[in-house]
């Protein structure tokens, strides 16, 4: 468990790091380059959808490990927004509340 910790912290350490240079140099307007990729029917728009529809499955997840309760859903929200900045902070915090119990962290009270 120690070594997926690590990932993740390295993981969410190298993405604020890269999000924050791109934002300096492109500014924050992802949505627009995001699905202008997907509407032009390209190779970066293939990987644009490919990726949309892992977030989905991340939200999905999110909230049917939470029961599709009002907070799971608004989490389940949050995976779809937030990516693997959302994702790699969720899983480190439930590694902590489930001391690395793989089974509760996949599926909580499901």
């Amino acid at each position: 468990m120690a070594l997926f910790r690590t990932f993740l912290i390295v993981a969410l350490v190298v993405l604020l790091v890269y999000t924050g240079v791109v934002m300096q140099n492109h500014g924050t307007d992802l949505f627009s380059v995001f699905f202008g990729d997907m509407a032009a029917l390209t190779w970066a728009g293939q990987f644009n959808l490919d990726f949309m529809l892992m977030l989905m499955i991340s939200g999905l997840w999110v909230a049917w490990r939470n029961q599709f309760s009002v907070s799971g859903m608004a989490l389940g929200l949050l995976a779809f927004v937030g990516g693997a900045m959302f994702l790699t902070l969720y899983l480190l915090y439930l590694l902590s509340i489930t001391k690395g119990d793989i089974k509760d962290l996949l599926v909580g009270d499901n």
